[in-house]
This record gives structure tokens, sequence and C-alpha cells, in this order.
């Protein structure tokens, strides 16, 4: 009979995982064993947060479930903060982690045996939509791909890796919910009658890759597309993309000027909507896979529930085709453009060098840092889950160590953005990056420490303070793990240039930029709407 740790990898297996990220300890060495003899790809990180934030990575970049695998205690507690972001984003990643010998333990009581937690199960539950414990990965894995996707906890005492195990049951392909066909029609019908409709799709419609099905309703009713950064690249260059968000005033002008708003996939959350300043929508129909979802934050006029991909689909043969735009799209974005250029010409060039330098196959992770927000708001993005960023729960450090997964992922060459301070929270994993060999360039912009907190501060009428930082030679540092590195001076052509060339080798690299940007209108201080009562 197999092992509970050969059952485990077994699972994981047939659930098609082909890589999992990890760090060992002395209560997972049992699965690490299974794991040699496996088909799956093991990648060793330096930090165990860094496991899941590379699950969620390759669980973006992908559109298939991330795993992560860490040890007791103190390992599961490390990995809560990209759980974290996982969760807030909509990643289906599982995250298995080992407990105490079930022999050890005693309900109720924490008798102190090593790593151990009185619930180490509970510390999850805010961040995860399930806990699960055995070794039944292949049912958690279904459970994380289910809609709405979100994390799994799993948890395995660690007895249970070396005792015989029964395999599990077979599990069924995760289905699609169909919408109901009566609320297809009425959410039909509004479409239908409005004059100025506008399409506003997030990171449920992106899962579903509902991309196709998002255009066609939209070239149905002549409606703008807006996107969430969840859903950034959704459409593509597609004539109806508004290609700005909703944060620059013409972009706004186009919500506030609609009669009806079809948000697909989205739960119309505070950091697309300005804190909820926007004003509700004369109509509104939402189309999302969670009812609960997707009318909290607005009222829905019409919610069809169901799986956007299928959902769309039916509203797109439940109208009748050919309106023409109500706005013209090129006139708006060329505008918004040169205004932003006038107000932000160091920033806006950036944007060009940068798209220059990673071209438009490129999947680019930003992080928390004023080059981020930038890149996540305005920059270039070709086609789906080429654009990762954390505005889920906004984690500072994710970019860096969740480019491992997305370089796992072969979807392209895979380029993190990060400044100086974020970069710092997961600098170890230089060492993974060198030892598997991971293709892809992690640029850092030096501003000497936390931007947009010295920004805050600047703003109002303070002093700096606690936000500058003493740094290391980012260069020496990768130099040191044997990555190749190299440092610019801006991000002008010189900086396009190095890009291109660290982008071109599938060797890792650290490219550092020297440069300080100012921060985006997408950040919370340069909001243009008034505070709502």
């Amino acid at each position: 009979m197999p092992t509970g740790a050969q059952v485990l990898v077994a699972c994981l297996e047939q659930a098609g995982v082909e890589v999992v990220f990890g760090l060992p300890g002395v209560h997972n060495l049992a699965a690490w064993e299974a794991l040699r003899e496996s088909s799956i790809r093991l990648v060793g990180v330096r930090h165990e947060q860094a496991a899941v934030y590379a699950a969620d990575g390759y669980a973006r970049a992908t559109g298939r479930l991330g795993v992560a695998l860490v040890t007791t205690g103190p390992g599961a507690a490390n990995t809560l903060g990209a759980t974290g972001e996982a969760w807030a984003s909509g990643s289906p990643v599982l995250v298995i982690a080992t407990d105490v010998p079930t022999g050890l333990r005693r309900a109720g009581v924490h008798r102190g045996s090593l790593h151990e937690s009185t619930d180490q199960a509970g510390m999850f539950a805010p961040v995860t939509k399930a806990r699960r414990s055995g070794v039944d990965a292949l049912s958690a894995a279904h459970e994380a791909l289910a809609a709405p996707q979100r994390p799994v906890y799993l948890e395995v005492a660690t007895d249970l890796l070396v005792a015989d195990a029964q395999p599990p049951p077979a599990v069924d392909d995760v289905a699609h919910a169909a919408p109901v066909p009566g609320d297809v029609e009425a959410a039909a019908a509004l479409l239908q009658a409005a004059q100025r409709p506008l399409v506003w799709a997030g990171g449920g419609a992106l899962r579903a890759g509902a991309g196709a099905e998002v255009a066609a309703l939209a070239e149905a009713i002549g409606a703008p597309v807006l996107t969430t950064y969840s859903a950034r690249g959704l459409v593509g260059d597609h004539p109806l993309a508004v290609g700005l968000p909703p944060h620059v005033p013409e972009a706004g002008r186009l919500w506030d000027a609609a009669d009806v708003v079809v948000a697909i996939g989205s739960d119309l959350d505070g950091m697309m909507t300005q804190n909820w300043r926007m004003p509700a929508p004369p109509a509104l129909v939402a189309v999302n896979v969670d009812p609960g979802d997707a009318g909290k934050n607005y009222p829905a006029d019409v919610t069809v529930a169901g799986d956007a991909r299928v959902a769309t689909g039916r509203l797109v043969a439940a109208v009748d085709g050919g309106r023409a735009p109500w706005v013209e799209l090129d006139a708006l974005r060329a505008a918004a453009r040169r205004r932003l250029s006038a107000e932000h010409p160091a920033e806006m060039a950036f944007l060009e060098a940068f798209a220059r330098g990673a071209g438009p196959e490129a999947v680019v992770l930003a992080d928390m840092c004023i080059p981020g927000y930038w890149l996540a708001g305005f920059g270039a993005v070709a086609a789906p889950r080429r654009l990762q960023y954390p505005m889920g729960w906004g984690t500072l450090g994710y970019a860096f160590p969740a480019s491992l997964g997305a370089a796992c992922a072969g979807a392209g060459p895979v380029v993190s953005v990060s400044g100086d301070g974020g970069f710092l929270f997961a600098c170890g994993e230089l060492a993974t990056v060198a030892q598997e060999q991971l293709p892809l360039t992690a640029v850092i912009v030096d501003d000497g420490g936390y931007g947009m907190l010295r920004f805050d501060q600047r703003q109002s009428g303070r002093e700096t303070y606690g936000v500058d930082l003493h740094t290391p030679d980012f260069v020496a540092l990768a130099r040191s793990f044997g990555v190749r590195a190299q440092a610019v001076d801006g991000l002008g052509d010189a900086f396009a240039g190095a890009l291109a060339e660290h982008v071109a080798d599938p060797a890792p690299s650290v490219l550092v930029a020297s440069a300080a940007l100012e921060p985006p209108p997408t950040t919370s201080p340069r909001w243009y709407r008034s505070s709502r009562a």
C-alpha cells in the first residue's frame, strides 16, 4: 500500500500539477522523497512566503493551479501574507502544510512539541476559501480551481505522510456555472434599450477566459470596455478597449455618462472606483459567478449568476448586434495621453521606454512601487495574463518572488519591477533564481527609499521620516549569487536598451535603474473624485 506522502503527490499529478514551490522541514521530508520519484518539478525557495507568491505567480500566468508545500508551525505561518494576496486576487493556489504528529496532539491543549500551534488551520481561515486535512490533494485542488477561485489550505499531520494510505476517489472535472435564462433576458433588455452602455470587466472575466465574449458583447452594443487591474489585456488592443483606468477624468466620464453599466466578473472594488466615489450608474447589470459578490458594493438591477465566459456568451446571443460606439475612443485616448504627458513627462517616457525594452510578449509583474503603479494603470498590455499586480491585497514585495512562478510557466519572457525597498523583502530568492536558472529579469528602480510613502509625507506638509533607506549595492548583491547584473542611470533610452538585452537573454538577470518618479493619478492621494458622504 502506498504511503500518505505518495498518495499526496499522486493526487497532485492527477490534478495536472507540473511544478511545486516549497521549503523543506523536518516534518515534510517524506513528501520531498515522494516528489523525488514523481514527474513534478520541485522548486525549493528560501522563504515560505516566496513559495506561495511563486505559486500565485504561476497560477496567474497560466490559469492553472499553483501549489506551495511548506512545513509546520512557523513555516505555515510565514505563508499567510502571500496567501492573503492570492485570496484577495482570486488565484487558485493550494497551500499544503504539515502539522505535528497526531500522537502528540491533545485536543484543546498546547503541549509544546516542535512547531506546535493551538490551531494552525485556524490561522488560514480569513485568507482561504476552505481548510482541509489529510492527503487528498486532488479534492483540495479541484476546490481551489472551482469558481469562485481562491486558495485552499490542506493540512497533513506528519505521521500520516509515512503511514499506509488509500488513494482517494476520483473527482469530477470543474463544471462551468450556467446562468438562469430569465436573468439573461432581463439583462439583454436593459442593454438593448441603452443609448450609452459601458462594459466594465474584472478579474473574474479574465479567469474565465472570457476575452472573446467580452469583446463580442462590446461590439454588439457599441460599448467602450474598461478593465480592472486584474483584467488588463483581457481584450488586447481591441478598438473598444479604453486602455485607461477610470481614475483619470477622461475615462471616468465614460462611467458618468453611461446609462447602463454591465460589470463582468468584478465586484467594483474600492481601488478601482476610488473608494466608491464614482456614483452608482442609472442601471447596473452584474455578471458574476458569485451573486453575493456581484452586488455588495453597487446594487445591481439585474444579476446574471454564472461563469463569465458562458454568461457573457449568452448575453451576446440575446442582443441585436451591429450598434456603433457612442463615443470616439481614439480622440479620448489621445487627449488623455497628451494631458498625462504634459503633467508627467518623465513617467510617461518611462512607460514608453519600458514597452520598447520589454516587448509585447513579456509577462510583467509590477510591485507596489511607483513604477509598478504606472505600469499597472497605464502600461501597454497586449494580451490576458501578461500583467500581474498585487491589487488584491496590495502586498509590497510581491513581484520578484511571484516572478519565479511566472518564469516556470513558460508563458514568455518574464520581467519583475520592484522598488529598492520591496525587492529586499525577498532578495534571498536570488539564490533560487540562480540555482534553478529561471528565465527572468528583475528590474529594481532605486529611489533610495519608500518613494510612495515619502510622497505622502511631503503632501501632508511634513518632513520625511523613516522612509529613506540604506540599501545595498544591488549589482554586487546579484553577482554574489552568480546572477548577471547591470546598473543604468535613469529610465530613458539607456534603460530601454539594457532591458531589451536582458529580456533577450534567457539567463536570469538583474537590471538596476537609479531614478525617482512621481506617483500616478491611480494612487489615492491623486484621485480626482471628491469623497461622497
